[in-house]
């Protein structure tokens, strides 16, 4: 084996040593310092070599290693380290080039291919790491689901919030002890699971059950607008392609709503944009123009979860749906239709004097054709670019998830 300088992280099974490679075994044999949880180090037979047990606190193990100097050193971790473990972490806080990484199948992989479900379209989280309340929207809308429970919140424990949330689309298995002698997988229909109890170490897995649509989550705490995407009722195959949150509040500031306003939505979806306009202007009426059937219906369902009687659906698809409507004083705009240029130019004859026209866009080329329609008609047209990263919290570290980038257009019509 060659002789390395660097640390070693080693992802290590439950059957020990015997699971790994010659080159990871000689590793840790002739290293001089261990570190890992205590359950990891007694999976390595005691010997004269200087051991550390860590727990949560992290900032123990940086310490350490600093104070080791030339040691060899290595840390254990269980299954894939680079897998909610501890090798994204310690690679960040002292560098990547002090580290070498040799992996081991993680539980979260093993779990999945005892159910046979592959886990590449999975939402895969750890609720040591995560609040179960973000996790429980995360899980509302997933098709598949890979958790690693905790002590806090074990599977007893998640299923009786999966239940209490009206989450109840999805079948189960609990794997526990996997790769050990005692491994043990059960299967069920979440309230058959609800009483039972389970080794520690498990991985649930959740598997939507065919066809089942979103159950959105309570209105609680509802805002004017900028409400969070799962409040609202969308179709599975378009599951995503709402105006998120964050974009969907910047578009109605732009659009200049006043109490009585006349809204038009124009490829109004599930409705969120309309609804929120609605908030805003409870003296006026929002018009969500939309062509798809089950769209359609869900614009009047969300109209009634969120009790609005000034949203009036149309069915349609326009120009031809919005003939008979009245002239708006505000018109939102959103979608990739190959129509967009003439639509954006018969919505802005309609325009009232005075009034804004926002469009959402998701692509260049039809960002291009937008702002060139606009700016023959209005000479200052507004553009943004909008990048989104939402936090996730990851081990003791806050990460950001990029949404897609997409754009914003506004212009005033002159009075």
């Amino acid at each position: 084996m060659p002789a390395s300088s660097k640390i070693q992280i080693i992802g290590i099974g439950d059957d020990g040593l015997d699971g790994l490679t010659a080159t990871a075994r000689q590793f840790i044999q002739q290293a001089d310092l261990l570190i890992g949880p205590e359950s990891t180090l007694a999976l390595v037979p005691a010997s004269k070599q200087r051991r550390l047990g860590v727990g949560a606190n992290l900032s123990e193990v940086v310490a350490q290693i600093e104070a080791a100097g030339n040691k060899s050193i290595v840390v254990l971790a269980s299954g894939d380290p680079l897998f909610y473990g501890v090798a994204r972490f310690l690679c960040d806080k002292l560098g990547k080039n002090r580290f070498e990484v040799i992996p081991h199948v993680s539980s979260m992989q093993l779990a999945f291919a005892r159910v046979k479900e592959s886990w590449e379209d999975a939402y895969l989280t750890n609720l040591a790491n995560h609040s179960l309340e973000h996790v429980l929207e995360k899980i509302r809308i997933a098709d598949k689901v890979g958790l690693f429970t905790s002590s806090d919140f074990p599977p007893s424990s998640v299923i009786k919030a999966l239940l209490a949330n009206r989450i109840d689309y999805f079948s189960v298995y609990v794997c526990e002890n996997l790769g050990s002698p005692d491994e043990r997988v059960t299967q069920g229909e979440l309230s058959d699971l609800l009483n039972e109890e389970f080794s520690p170490l498990n991985v649930m897995i959740l598997v939507r059950d065919a066809d089942q649509p979103d159950q959105p989550a309570e209105l609680d705490g509802r805002r004017m607008f900028g409400n969070p995407d799962e409040l609202f009722l969308q179709t599975r195959p378009k599951h995503g392609l709402l105006t998120t949150s964050e974009v969907r509040a910047i578009a109605l500031a732009q659009m200049s709503l006043q109490r009585d306003s006349i809204v038009w939505d124009i490829g109004a979806g599930s409705g969120s944009v309309s609804i929120e306009a609605a908030q805003i202007a409870p003296e006026g009426t929002t018009y969500a123009i939309e062509m798809d059937v089950a769209d359609y219906q869900l614009i009047e369902t969300n109209s009634e979860r969120f009790q609005l009687k000034n949203v009036k659906p149309v069915l349609g698809h326009a120009p031809d749906a919005w003939a008979d409507l009245p002239d708006p004083n505000a018109i939102f705009l959103g979608g990739s239709s190959r129509d967009l240029r003439r639509l954006v130019e018969l919505a802005f004859e309609r325009l009232q004097p005075g009034g804004r026209l926002v469009a959402n866009v998701g692509g260049i080329e039809n960002l291009a054709a937008v702002e060139e329609t606009l700016r023959k008609r209005v000479p200052d047209v507004q553009v943004w670019m909008i990048n989104i990263a939402r936090g996730t919290y990851q081990l003791e570290r806050v990460r950001f998830e990029a949404l897609n980038p997409t754009f914003l257009l506004a212009v005033t019509k002159p009075r």
